[in-house]
């Protein structure tokens, strides 16, 4: 019994005077942040939980909040507003890793008067006036020249290698060493990747508080880049109360998803993909503490008037625990956009199956951007119940999701058919001006390549080569044109060709070099974006 007091003591003391200080340290001002104490907002599962492990620990304000799900899975939720320390949000965590087998349930918030202004904007239905701001984007899908090349590219063995890497620190808790320096390495890798590419950068995003770093990849659109998609996942990992010793690999929770990411990014610059919208990929830092990294982006983007079209987060892609291939979550997501990733799958991955889900408030940064009034979905790994069960352990190796990537490629490509799909539409520059594209490069005999679609208004569309050798032309609307059916060629004994197609409508507008002898060619199209 002694030797237990004792253990008690060692464990429990400096807790215990760390809240002490702690009280002594706060302040009375709801709009300021209280040494060694911060807010979260929790929904109905997490605060049962947390009632459990901190009984003291009581909702200053609760709302019942909209889910915005139209799948009918959840009518409505109520959220919390407490007020934690440190160690009753470490055994809240701890509860939920250990008994729930799942992330989240809350968003952190430094003051009381944040953690009120999320619950005021779940509560309150978007206004006009923001609706207005946030049109929304073209959910057509015809860009499959585009997006098949990239798919077809994409390697599970590329992923895989990416997960194991990533999985091979220590852990990457936010605030330890190994969190900081994967950090460091995502920025890097992605960096590496992107070189020669002047339109892309890779920064990393600072945040209050604690060392690790959120790193935001961008790739900026070509003609309409204040119109932005987002890709996300977490770089963070953990196993509860996380030290710098602990091991917490984090393979599938969320190196997974950081990894399908990077098997876009490496598919589209292998592929010379240029978006019209701008395109961003975030790893997310300090994701399993409550987002606190997303949230801190999404403020951000929206405090600066960003205009976010769209934003899909991948977190945990990599174990199939349940029968159907991929789960589209319907709650704290947007339903029209939902429907649109549903569509992507049927068209570019027609035999995997779709299976619908929720998760519940807070689980994963898809919440930060829908609680700033921003279009998310997030596709998953396999239904709420029956998830990766080795997550927030030791156990969470690429070893325990099979030692292969086969799953995340699937998310990959989901991932990068969204991607491609919404970058590759956007409104036409000011004042609806011309707009020519030039493209060079060199033919064997009998090589073709393909060119488009350019988004045409109505108008002319006009093509024109130059170069040495003979390379012939042809141009088609709607379609990729061939030899021998196009809307229009031009195949003289040279590489100087021209072609003019009418547009009476919006539509699509793609380009056929045909080497007819070795060639080098100088491709020119001029025309009127939508």
């Amino acid at each position: 019994m002694e030797n237990q007091v004792h253990q008690f003591q060692r464990r429990a003391m400096p807790a215990l005077l760390a809240v002490l200080i702690s009280g002594l340290l706060a302040t009375t001002s709801a709009g300021a942040a209280t040494p060694g104490k911060g807010w979260i907002t929790v929904g109905d599962t997490a605060y049962t939980h947390l009632q459990k492990v901190a009984p003291q620990a009581i909702a200053r304000q609760s709302q019942v909040v909209r889910t915005n799900d139209q799948a009918g899975l959840v009518a409505a939720e109520r959220v919390h507003l407490v007020q934690v320390n440190e160690e009753e949000m470490l055994k809240l965590n701890e509860s939920i890793h250990h008994e729930l087998k799942r992330c989240g349930g809350y968003m952190y918030h430094e003051t009381e008067a944040e953690g009120k202004r999320v619950l005021a904007k779940l509560a309150s239905p978007p206004s006009a006036a923001t609706l207005a701001a946030l049109a929304r984007p073209s959910y057509t899908i015809d860009n499959q020249a585009l997006v098949t090349p990239v798919l077809s590219q994409m390697q599970a063995s590329n992923i895989g290698t990416t997960i194991t890497e990533l999985s091979s620190f220590t852990n990457r808790f936010y605030t330890t060493t190994g969190g900081s320096d994967a950090s460091n390495w995502l920025k890097q890798k992605w960096a590496g990747m992107a070189t020669g590419r002047a339109d892309i950068a890779v920064t990393q995003f600072t945040h209050t508080g604690y060392n690790q770093k959120s790193v935001i990849l961008t790739i900026t659109g070509t003609d309409n880049p204040s119109e932005v998609i987002v890709l996300g996942g977490h770089l963070d990992s953990t196993i509860g109360n996380t030290g710098e010793t602990s091991r917490a690999p984090g393979a599938d929770d969320d190196a997974s998803g950081i990894a399908s990411m990077t098997e876009v990014l490496r598919s589209m610059i292998a592929n010379g993909y240029k978006p019209r919208r701008t395109i961003k990929m975030i790893g997310y830092a300090a994701e399993e503490v409550g987002l606190r990294g997303s949230q801190a982006i999404a403020q951000n983007f929206k405090a600066n008037n960003v205009n976010v079209v769209g934003v899909m987060q991948l977190d945990m892609t990599n174990y199939k625990g349940s029968a159907n291939d991929i789960y589209i979550y319907t709650d704290y997501t947007d339903s029209a956009q939902n429907t649109f990733v549903g569509n992507l799958i049927t068209t570019y991955q027609p035999t995997l199956t779709i299976g619908y889900d929720k998760c519940g408030y807070g689980c994963s940064d898809h919440a930060s951007w829908t609680a700033q009034g921003y279009y998310a979905s997030m596709p998953f790994e396999a239904s709420f119940s029956q998830d990766n069960p080795y997550i927030h352990t030791v156990n969470d190796t690429f070893a325990n999701s099979g030692g292969q990537a086969n799953h995340s490629l699937k998310f990959a490509r989901l991932a990068a058919s969204f991607a491609i799909e919404l970058g590759s539409d956007g409104a036409a520059p000011p004042g609806g001006t011309d707009k020519t594209e030039t493209f060079t490069g060199s033919l064997t005999s009998g090589q073709k390549k393909t060119f488009g679609p350019f988004k045409a208004a109505i108008g002319t569309v006009v093509s024109s080569t130059t170069g040495t050798g003979d390379t012939d032309l042809y141009v088609r609307k709607t379609s990729v044109p061939t030899t021998t059916s196009y809307t229009c060629k031009s195949d003289g004994s040279t590489s100087t060709e021209n072609c003019t197609v009418s547009m009476t409508a919006n539509g699509d507008v793609y380009v056929l070099l045909n080497g007819y002898t070795a060639s080098s060619y100088t491709l020119k199209v001029t025309y009127k974006p939508q």
